[in-house]
């Protein structure tokens, strides 16, 4: 299983499902982070936290923790 937090710099993925539950789930789903959306990785911190990502012509900062919860499938 790949997820958000494993893409590099610079490639663009589809989301394949959401893992996690109740409030977080909602949230990230909120976020416009639908199965099916393409996500483009912008930046990663130096540690690793957060992620700099584009989703639906908008710019969005995930934490590693939501990255992880991320599915995505390969390159678009």
């Amino acid at each position: 299983m790949k997820t958000l937090r494993d893409v590099k710099i610079g490639e663009t993925v589809t989301v394949v499902k959401l893992h996690g539950e109740g409030a977080v789930k909602r949230r990230i789903m909120d976020m416009g982070i639908t199965r099916g959306t393409a996500i483009y990785v912008r930046k990663v911190a130096p540690l690793g936290d957060p992620i700099e990502v584009t989703v639906r012509n908008y710019e969005l900062s995930l934490r590693k923790a939501d990255a992880e919860m991320i599915e995505v499938g390969g390159e678009v």
